[in-house]
């Protein structure tokens, strides 16, 4: 029986999982939303809540801890002068988890994990499903596609020199 067991393994050596994780945290810093296994997200999320409760202490301590988790002094730095602040009123709660459905490759649950509080500039293109393709007019083969010009078989000094009628390309 697994009780109180909290650890998520994800197949992975304690050290690899360790700096899979602090790599994780890093490119959220970085990115302020990354997109990830479902499984890997909800084992960030309480890495990251806890490095933005270290950047809300703003102690010279709190930042060499999460120096020694992130082991990126960038990151550390936005962490502590951007993200920190904003999350300065709020109480816990800094990340949000969206669920995008299963990956096509190995069907594997993939989600967005990303700041509460930023301000993501653009959202994510919509797909448009293949029957809505087809009620624009086409058919949705390859019918539909327009081909393509014949290539030009002549190089054009070649061709010039054809339409002066002299023979100044065959030399």
């Amino acid at each position: 029986m697994r009780h109180k067991v909290k650890t998520v393994k994800l197949g992975r050596s304690q050290a690899h999982r360790d700096a899979l994780l602090a790599n994780q945290v890093c490119s959220l810093i970085e990115h302020s939303r990354i997109k990830t296994t479902l499984a890997k997200a909800k084992a960030v999320r309480p890495l990251a809540e806890k490095m933005v409760t270290l950047g809300k202490n703003g102690s010279l301590h709190a930042r060499r801890t999460a120096l020694a988790v992130l082991n990126q002094r960038v990151a550390v730095k936005k962490l502590f002068e951007e993200i920190a602040p904003r999350a300065a009123g709020r109480q816990g709660g800094y990340t949000r988890i969206i669920k995008l459905g299963l990956r096509k490759s190995d069907a594997a649950p993939v989600a967005f994990i990303e700041w509460v509080d930023a301000a993501v500039a653009e959202e994510p293109a919509e797909i448009t499903p293949p029957a809505a393709k087809k009620a624009k007019g086409g058919t949705g083969t390859k019918a539909d596609v327009p081909k393509k010009a014949p290539k030009k078989a002549r190089s054009t000094k070649a061709a010039a020199a054809q339409e002066e009628g002299t023979d100044k390309g065959k030399m």
